[in-house]
């Protein structure tokens, strides 16, 4: 129970803290706004998988690499959490000199049980939410791209999936994922969409954006076959870089979290439209995932107004590229609500009504919670349980 935190004034937000109680606010939306009534699925949210980051190295298939990463484990004071991982120490600036604890990581009691603790702290954040579906992912995986050598990245994420369908997936039928890609290799790609499309929990699959990929290659071709076949869509998960051409001239997280959460979608969304890929996989549905909302109706008009000058150089195209934004989806997180006009007009121009689905984030500093739907004066009914929900069941077969 978290009454007495709900009582007190002030709570101390910690890598301790209870998510109950951070999230006393979102419990009493759900009587506020009646969500009891409304299907809510969370399309991202995360845990923090480098607490369980030894389990996830004894699982890497290559016994030379997986040999490799337990003796850094063992022998480097530092390398527990983090071995053979590119994990961006610029990260470590989301707390904020120290005042937003939580987000660096989930250290709250748990009691103990045969249940692994991030399925505990899952449930916590879905039963505060009133969630009734939540897509989780990773956390500092989100920047293997970046990785400096593509075979550990593939070998760790392979790694990863095994882990997570092994450990976390089967103990509630509540928790789902769009299980990540190991992208630098297309044939693991294609790999691993055979081994793990059937699974009950995997509901799609993901491609962490932060890479220098392009993803119009040919190499990929069979794999966008592959889902577009099995009828499962593909996710692009945006995350922060501070040490590409561009954001390495930033002096603040603040502006490299502004830009580089929104330039990697932009970069692939640019090359998936323009070279072709949704006239290529009619029926591939594509998510964008936490990049916000206001870069989509600049991408529209952007590419709309280049695409008329040049056409030749997207002949694949039988429409303009704005038309295929809008058959494609965009989960809620972070959306910008400082300007309501510009946020209607940003819903009317991607028709948000029925491509937007909601995601909290959790347990990220900047997460929001349901209610944050609920509050849009302009959204009609159906457009709430379609935000909230009925797009999302729609999209992932629900």
């Amino acid at each position: 129970m978290v009454d007495s935190a709900q009582r007190r004034e002030t709570q101390e937000i910690t890598i301790h803290t209870d998510s109950r109680e951070i999230l006393a606010n979102a419990r009493r939306d759900i009587e506020r706004y009646g969500l009891d009534d409304y299907f809510i699925v969370d399309v991202d949210s995360h845990h923090v998988e480098l607490d369980s980051w030894p389990q996830i190295i004894e699982r890497i298939e290559d016994p030379v690499l997986r040999d490799s990463g337990l003796q850094m484990i063992k022998n480097w004071p530092n390398a527990k959490n983090v071995a053979l991982s590119n994990h961006p120490p610029g990260l470590t600036m989301q707390d904020v000199s120290g005042r937003v604890l939580h987000q660096a990581t989930l250290a709250e009691p748990v009691p103990d049980s045969d249940l692994h603790r991030d399925v505990t702290l899952v449930r916590r954040a879905m039963d505060s939410m009133g969630i009734d579906v939540q897509v989780v992912f990773p956390q500092p995986m989100l920047e293997i791209g970046l990785h400096p050598n593509p075979n550990v990245a593939t070998e760790l994420m392979m790694a990863y999936n095994r882990w997570f369908t092994e450990t976390i997936l089967p103990r509630d039928e509540r928790i789902k994922t769009m299980l990540g890609l190991p992208f630098e290799n297309p044939d693991a790609s294609l790999r691993t969409i055979r081994e793990y499309s059937d699974h009950p929990g995997v509901i799609g699959f993901l491609v962490t954006s932060q890479r220098f990929t392009g993803v119009h290659r040919n190499e990929y071709m069979k794999v966008y076959a592959a889902l577009e076949e099995r009828g499962m869509p593909i996710g692009f998960h945006a995350g922060p870089n501070q040490a590409d051409s561009m954001t390495s001239t930033m002096n603040k997280f603040l502006s490299a979290h502004a830009i580089s959460f929104v330039t990697c979608n932009m970069t692939h969304l640019t090359n998936w439209v323009i070279n072709g890929i949704p006239e290529r996989f009619p029926n591939l549905r594509t998510i964008w995932i936490e990049s916000g909302l206001a870069w989509i109706p600049f991408m529209m008009q952007r590419l709309d107004h280049e695409y008329l000058m040049r056409q030749s150089d997207a002949p694949l195209l039988t429409k303009l590229p704005s038309d295929y934004m809008r058959e494609m989806y965009y989960t809620s997180q972070p959306i910008e609500i400082t300007d309501m006009g510009l946020l209607e007009s940003t819903f009317k121009a991607m028709d948000a009504e029925h491509t937007l689905m909601y995601s909290s984030d959790w347990p990220h500093w900047d997460f929001d919670v349901p209610g944050r739907i609920m509050s849009i004066p302009f959204l009609s009914e159906q457009g709430k349980r379609n935000i909230l929900g009925e797009t999302a069941r729609k999209v992932f077969n629900l």
